[in-house]
């Protein structure tokens, strides 16, 4: 449960996640070191210091108390120890309290090792600018030690934290640049297969890593024995489609030699043996047909609408209320085959049909839908698949074709990079077709 929690704070990029594996063990060794390194050299240094001081320290309190008066003390420190740099005074015992800044961490060291090994110690304050005050008991009552903080601690302790923001920054900008450079061929090698996905055929050399190299190589040759098998589809279904009109066309001709009344029921076959190679052929030719331009999609679904009022069918194109603007990469004729497909499904299994186009900043959905008897849930992904007709009530003797319809549709709108989902009208009850595309 905690790593699925763990996975929506993870960065989904793949520089992200490349950064994260480089700079985490980085920063964690950076910041072991920089703590080992305090504790061992800082504290050390701290006490060896300490020590010097504290014999000095327990030298001053010695005087202190041979001393017949409290004042006489402070004399003969002065006296005989000044070349030391330390001086004496009687202190308040309001004033005897630990002090020390937050990030001073010699301080916590010094203060621990005060109370340690210095008979008589009181507290110590470490928060009076460059100085030190330490608080002892003396045979005349509490005194005030002062001397210089330099004698102490180190003096630029710091500087191991600043060297290690630079050289960790320098690293980082070191380790960023080779990241790019590795990451990039994979970058290449996702733009090349998003936009064979999409249907354009991007250029595309293999570069980078042994690794990536064998991965682009792959690419290519899987993208090259797609394409030959989709020109070879293409070639054999337009063949066929081909040559059998030629028998068609006499059986038409024949056909008309006869009286009509013998001759209208095999007509109509002959007619619908037309349909079906018309529905091959379009089929064969997929979304292949032309080049992605950009394209304004109202306009284009406007015409398409237009035709079909004009073939007699009857549509109607919703209203662009609300609808965004602009242009989107589409293949026109593939994709006007698509949608023509849409309408004349939903005028054949309906009386009527509605279109409507939404644009927005990420997408393009282009909607068919009609009071038709629908498609149930259970049979869509079916009814999707070449070939598939589904129970022959849904034809309401209209003439079904061959079931390539929906299969055309699909393979359009995937080779757009999209996606065909059917579902139910909430306005005239029958099927909705949605063609969703990322722009």
């Amino acid at each position: 449960m905690s790593f699925e929690l763990l996975k929506h704070y993870m960065p989904r990029g793949i520089y992200g996640r490349a950064a994260l594996i480089l700079l985490l063990p980085v920063v964690f060794l950076q910041l072991v070191v920089t703590v080992i390194f305090a504790q061992r050299h800082f504290e050390g240094v701290t006490h060896q210091m300490s020590d010097t001081v504290l014999r000095e320290l327990e030298l001053v309190l010695n005087v202190t108390n041979a001393a017949p008066t409290a004042l006489d003390g402070q004399r003969e420190v002065q006296t005989q120890l000044g070349v030391l740099e330390i001086g004496t005074k009687p202190a308040e015992v309001a004033a005897a309290q630990n002090a020390r800044a937050w990030y001073d961490y010699s301080g916590s060291v010094i203060m621990l090792r005060f109370a340690e090994q210095l008979d008589g110690f009181v507290a110590v304050d470490l928060v009076t600018g460059g100085e030190v005050k330490v608080f002892a008991q003396s045979r005349h009552g509490l005194v005030e030690i002062d001397f210089d903080r330099r004698r102490i601690s180190a003096a630029n302790p710091h500087q191991l934290f600043v060297y290690t923001i630079i050289f960790g920054f320098v690293m980082t900008a070191i380790s960023t640049v080779y990241l790019r450079n590795q990451l990039r061929p994979i970058k290449r090698l996702a733009r090349a297969a998003e936009a064979f996905g999409r249907g354009r055929h991007m250029p595309y050399t293999p570069s980078g890593a042994v690794e990536m190299r064998a991965a682009g190589n792959a690419f290519v040759d899987m993208r090259s024995r797609i394409e030959r098998h989709i020109e070879q589809r293409t070639l054999m279904l337009s063949g066929v489609s081909h040559d059998l009109r030629t028998p068609l066309t006499r059986l038409r001709l024949g056909l008309a030699m006869l009286d009509d009344e013998d001759a209208e029921p095999l007509l109509r076959d002959v007619a619908d043996m037309q349909g079906m190679l018309d529905e091959f052929l379009d089929f064969a030719k997929g979304a292949a047909e032309g080049e992605s331009v950009d394209i304004d999609p109202f306009a284009m679904v406007e015409t398409i609408v237009a035709e079909a009022r004009r073939a007699g069918r009857d549509v109607t194109l919703m209203a662009r209320d609300g609808v965004g603007r602009g242009t989107v990469q589409l293949r026109e004729v593939a994709m006007r085959r698509a949608v023509d497909n849409l309408i004349s499904n939903g005028v054949r299994y309906g009386a009527r049909a509605e279109v409507s186009v939404m644009l927005s900043d990420k997408t393009l959905r282009i909607r068919v839908e009609d009071d038709g008897p629908g498609i149930p849930e259970a049979q869509r992904e079916q009814a999707m698949r070449p070939f598939t007709r589904l129970d022959p009530s849904r034809n309401q003797n209209k003439g079904g074709g061959v079931g390539l319809g929906l299969a055309i549709a699909v393979d359009i709108a995937r080779s757009h990079g999209g996606v065909l989902r059917l579902g139910v009208s909430e306005r005239l009850g029958g099927l909705r077709a949605d063609i969703v595309i990322a722009r």
